[in-house]
């Protein structure tokens, strides 16, 4: 039994850790800074946003993510951000959190390049009260909790027109961290943080005085896995916009969403599962909320 106790817990540590490491985010055209740290600095304001997501509902144990960000330009050079998170999948959880530091350059008059690095740490955490064995009483179910901290960090850069276009790329986990996830003093469960690739691209199109549209990218890779996330967002006098997200996998996801005076966000996305899970899950919601703490005008400095 413990054998097979044993092979359970592999098999769902390696696929926690070779599969989704880091959060599944479908509105990460708004979250952007949450994907690559080179964001930091980009505009010339600090902005905060937080980002819950439920995935697979319905489907007991499916991952559960909340992400807060906050992020700006504190010079003309410099852009500085801080993240913390929680990702929650079944028994297991990771944890941490990351203060990035950005440098801008000037590659040309309206061309800038930025280069950012985020240091920081994970939490992993196994509840093996909630483990569902046949037999409680196997010795690797000693003991309540599993918990390893490990530094992290991530490296980004960004090349960009301020309000027009941005690509960029970021290598999360860049440490390759080592976890030991010790069940008992004869079972010890080895593992790592593997090295992701992000490479995420975003246009801003004027359609009209009114309507703008914004394609966007994301391909994520780790190890010899790939995802593709394309996203179409229209927007409405830069008060309201909505669109749609389409992953490789078969996923589409729906988004909406609306500026409030111009300084408060609110978005929601709903994932339309692949036809592989559509039969247990009835999708993934995720909500985001953001705050934009713009320059005052001059209009508004005169009242």
């Amino acid at each position: 039994m413990k054998k097979l106790s044993l092979l359970f817990v592999s098999i769902f540590i390696g696929s926690m850790l070779y599969a989704q490491q880091t959060p599944q985010l479908s509105q990460f055209m708004i979250n952007d800074f949450a994907v690559n740290p080179a964001i930091a600095g980009m505009n010339d304001y600090y902005q905060i946003k937080t980002s819950v997501r439920n995935q697979w509902v319905g489907i007991e144990d499916a991952p559960k993510t909340t992400l807060l960000s906050i992020y700006g330009r504190t010079s003309d050079h410099v852009g500085l951000g801080g993240t913390v998170f929680n990702d929650q999948v079944g028994p297991t959880s990771r944890a941490g959190a990351a203060l990035t530091y950005a440098y801008h350059l000037n590659i040309s008059q309206n061309i800038k390049l930025s280069l950012a690095l985020s240091g920081g740490f994970s939490q992993f955490k196994i509840d093996k009260v909630n483990w569902n064995l046949a037999n409680p009483d196997d010795p690797l179910m000693n003991g309540g909790e599993i918990v390893n901290i490990v530094p992290d960090a991530t490296f980004g850069l960004n090349i960009y027109n301020e309000d027009k276009w941005y690509i960029g790329a970021s290598i999360p986990q860049l440490l390759n961290s080592e976890l030991t996830l010790t069940g008992t003093d004869t079972v010890t469960l080895d593992a790592s943080l593997a090295r992701h690739m992000n490479i995420m691209g975003l246009y801003n199109i004027k359609v009209s005085h009114y309507w703008g549209i914004q394609p966007s990218v994301l391909y994520k890779s780790v190890s010899d896995q790939s995802q593709v996330d394309i996203g179409l967002k229209t927007i409405y006098n830069d008060k309201f916009w909505m669109g749609m997200d389409y992953r490789n996998n078969g996923d589409i996801s729906a988004l909406l969403g609306f500026y409030i005076q111009d300084k408060y966000m609110v978005g929601y996305s709903y994932d339309i599962p692949n036809s592989d899970i559509n039969s247990y899950t009835s999708g993934s919601h995720e909500f985001m909320f953001g705050i934009t703490f713009r320059p005052s005008t001059e209009n508004q400095i005169m009242r």
